[in-house]
């Protein structure tokens, strides 16, 4: 195996670790199957009863607010013959979660209401099958879930960032738009991606003109939280096609915090870019070695989206273009990693970043560099 250290630095990661499926069932064992993941926002849960289908790991879960107003996960599946509860993405359940195939009914806390029959059934118990439930946890209003059993704190995995963005009220914010894409590249590929901008004065001529390639400060630098700010522009306030902003700025914002982005990748699926006037977030779901599926989200203030003259366009259609760029180059990155002739390459100084994010995910394989 070729060297990992050399006198310019890490090198990147050996061509298995985006090809091979063994590989990938143990990610989606050590990884995926243990990290916090981001599910969704609580603005889609305004009421009790309503809920949303979230992908995470390959499982479809039930994110839902109960009568209680508190918020559950559960995996979408019956504790009867294992039939799928829900199909539609998005809803509102009555005072119950009703199986279509023999009207098994739950309670929004998860425990079982009615089993038709199973009255008959000698020593049946209804305490016995509630419906499995998810750790949740909640940070500025975005949910996050873990499929462990024993799942780390989720105050600890957050502490880095906590109070960090309160002022951009994440928890008010609206989701205006969303985007999925499908990627035929492995998931790693598009979270590096998003932590260096080497790549951007040849791939984004536009965005590298609003934010230049060298303007850029990681704060955050070890562990599972990743990024910081880049500056941006004379004379440019957001990013979007025409660099103005497309909403007035989030009302807490001051100083150096209007003329800055943050991004940040919350380890392993999520990336959380912050404009003075929107926030973007992405969501990675590994399909295979080389598919991966992106759901991209732009939320804006309520106080903005109810202005006459709101147009989130230039801002959704910039980051559709960048994105697109993006997906394209992994793609392409996919395709020679692929090759018999690809060998770990050398990390330049500006790519930091994803040198820690290879630390953060071998220790959570289990693994280090051969």
């Amino acid at each position: 195996m070729t060297s990992t250290r050399s006198s310019c630095g890490t090198f990147t990661l050996p061509g298995e670790y985006y090809t091979s499926k063994d590989i990938h069932e143990r990610e989606r064992k050590r990884i995926f199957g243990l990290r916090w993941q981001y599910a969704g926002h609580v603005g889609s849960l305004p009421k009790p009863g309503d809920y949303f289908l979230a992908e995470v790991n390959g499982e479809s879960l039930i994110i839902v607010r109960g009568q209680d107003e508190k918020i559950r996960a559960f995996y979408n599946v019956c504790r009867h013959r294992g039939t799928r509860l829900c199909s539609e993405a998005t809803g509102a359940f009555g005072k119950h979660i009703v199986c279509p195939y023999h009207a098994w009914a739950y309670d929004l806390k998860g425990n079982l209401a009615a089993a038709p029959i199973m009255s008959e059934v000698e020593g049946f118990d209804p305490e016995s099958y509630p419906l499995h439930p998810v750790s949740v946890g909640f940070w500025e209003g975005l949910i996050f879930v873990n499929l462990s059993e024993q799942a780390e704190l989720f105050e600890e995995a957050i502490a880095p960032v906590l109070g960090k963005f309160s002022e951009w009220n994440l928890e008010s914010l609206v989701s205006v738009h969303q985007t999925r894409y499908e990627v035929k590249a492995n998931w790693k590929l598009m979270v590096q991606n998003y932590s260096e901008c080497y790549h951007c004065p040849s791939l984004h001529p536009q965005l590298n003109k609003l934010t230049p390639f060298r303007d850029s400060i990681n704060d955050l630098e070890a562990g599972a939280i990743l990024g910081g700010p880049m500056k941006l522009s004379s004379g440019s306030q957001s990013m979007t096609m025409d660099g103005r902003t497309c909403a007035a700025p989030f009302g807490h914002l001051e100083g150096d915090d209007l003329n800055l982005v943050h991004y940040y990748v919350f380890f392993p699926s999520m990336f959380l870019s912050l404009m003075p006037d929107y926030v973007l977030i992405h969501r990675a779901l590994p399909r295979s070695p080389n598919l991966t599926t992106i759901i991209c989200d732009w939320f804006f203030s309520p106080e903005a989206i109810a202005q006459p003259d709101f147009d989130p366009s230039s801002a959704v259609d910039f980051w559709d273009m960048t994105n697109r760029q993006d997906w394209h180059i992994c793609e392409q990155s996919q395709l020679g990693i692929e090759s018999r002739a690809y060998q770990p390459g050398p990390y330049a100084n500006l790519e930091s970043m994803l040198a820690a994010l290879d630390r953060e995910y071998l220790a959570a394989m289990d693994q280090v560099m051969p």
